[in-house]
């Protein structure tokens, strides 16, 4: 939309997403990232640290997207994360009666930092957010695996649609298919014409 400033910003949860159902019934998650930058001090040799932004965040549900069941099955403290969103400014009154304002990133996506850390995604099956369970868990190696599983029984949308029921692009597709062989090595000579490094 336009006037809205969209950001990215990467780095560690400080607590577990708070999952939480409003009034009307609308689900929305809390947490928050620490952002650090690292600059390399020539003269001293070493990895400098600045002082870390603390950005408040906020990913809500809609008819469609289990945003804020995912994050809060996916996601844990500490783990290092990239997030992009945009930034909103709300005002409220405190509960001593002072008028606040606070800045905080509405998340639109939001994944595992992989520069650190390895994940195994799991794709939901359909849209419906119904039966949460999984999440990513640290396995000895250091990096995390797992995802957001569950739904309902619902069909997808797009198997309602008429949805092709195989993916042209996958391997398994028939050898009739003109997606199906898209990048074989006979459509580019075969391997006889490779050059050898």
């Amino acid at each position: 939309m336009a006037g809205e400033t969209v950001i990215t910003v990467v780095g560690n949860l400080t607590r577990d997403p708070e999952l939480r159902t409003t009034a009307s019934g609308a689900s929305v998650v809390n947490f928050t990232i620490a952002s650090t930058s690292r600059t390399y001090n020539r003269q001293t040799q070493q990895w400098e640290e600045s002082e870390p932004l603390f950005l408040n965040c906020s990913a809500w549900d809609s008819s469609y997207n289990p945003m804020a069941h995912n994050i809060q099955a996916s996601l844990a403290k500490g783990m290092r994360v990239i997030a992009q969103g945009r930034l909103s400014q709300r005002s409220y009154t405190a509960n001593d009666g002072t008028n606040r304002t606070v800045i905080e990133l509405r998340v639109d996506e939001i994944g595992p930092a992989l520069s650190r850390n390895t994940a195994q995604v799991v794709r939901n099956t359909n849209n419906n957010h119904g039966g949460a369970q999984g999440g990513f868990s640290q396995p000895a190696q250091g990096g995390y695996q797992g995802g957001y599983q569950g739904g309902s029984s619902a069909q997808p949308a797009a198997a309602a649609q008429g949805a092709p029921a195989v993916d042209p692009w996958s391997t398994s597709a028939s050898s009739g298919s003109s997606f199906g062989s898209f990048g074989a090595s006979d459509d580019f000579g075969g391997s006889s014409d490779e050059p050898e490094f």
